[in-house]
């Protein structure tokens, strides 16, 4: 008798015409599953896969610029509706999507496309496990703790669909084998905290390094993880936390 399929997460990547649906539409989507084995450790799962999209629109050249796509590739090539569920909805098997900064495929991957599919931002995750990192980019990422196993050339080039979700698969993987399912997508349902700050006279320091007047001009900033990281540093505090630098498995902790 044959072994049933494990299940998997299904990480993926889109090329788009641009940052802003509905005026802006997939042009390619990728694919690579992680999955879960017998021995307990999370490990790829599959050869992966990606598939032009027709964004039905012309894809303007300051995109085109980044992932090389070009009309003439994607003029026939099935439309987003035609292609999404399939690609994103390996169900029963998929315990859940993820993606580098999640929210960006989101946009388009909306819930009656995915099944009402929990995410998983490793970008999120990234900065909670990995906050030593130099940046928290797929590729810098990718660099910095050089995954085992990784093979450089089926990673390039970046900004192409498959590629790009093939190097976060890695991240992915061990994300899974540190912490657990459950943790990831807690961390992925916040706002993302940030290690360091990011602009400014204190620009590069921990949070926790930074005086308390600084702090509090953080807490009405636009940026929803700037605001994010502020109101839990200054909550640290609250409850006795004190300035000054941390060690790295206190992210942890948060």
């Amino acid at each position: 008798m044959r072994a049933p399929k494990p299940q998997i997460i299904r990480v993926i990547d889109l090329e788009t015409t641009g940052n802003a649906p509905p005026a802006h539409a997939v042009c390619e989507i990728g694919w690579q599953d992680v999955a879960l084995g017998e021995d307990g450790r999370w490990e790829l799962y599959g050869e992966g896969g990606s598939t032009l999209v027709n964004p039905g629109r012309p894809i303007p050249p300051i995109t085109q610029a980044i992932h090389h796509i070009l009309d003439e590739q994607v003029a026939d090539a099935p439309y987003w509706h035609d292609v999404a569920r399939q690609a994103l909805d390996p169900w029963p098997r998929r315990l859940a999507l993820a993606a580098h900064r999640a929210s960006f495929e989101e946009q388009y991957c909306t819930p009656p496309l995915t099944r009402s599919a929990d995410w998983i931002c490793t970008w999120k995750c990234a900065m909670r496990l990995w906050p030593d990192s130099p940046s928290f980019s797929n590729q810098v990422l990718r660099y910095w703790r050089r995954p085992e196993g990784i093979d450089h050339a089926r990673g390039l080039p970046i900004h192409r669909a498959f590629p790009d979700a093939y190097v976060t698969a890695f991240h992915l993987r061990d994300m899974l084998n540190e912490s657990s399912l459950a943790q990831l997508l807690e961390w992925s349902r916040v706002p993302g905290l940030l290690p360091r700050v990011r602009y400014g006279p204190d620009r590069g320091k921990e949070w926790s390094e930074i005086e308390d007047e600084s702090l509090q001009k953080f807490l009405g900033d636009r940026d929803e993880d700037v605001r994010f990281t502020a109101e839990t540093e200054l909550a640290r505090r609250s409850e006795g936390g004190s300035v000054g630098r941390r060690d790295a498995s206190d992210w942890l902790l948060i």
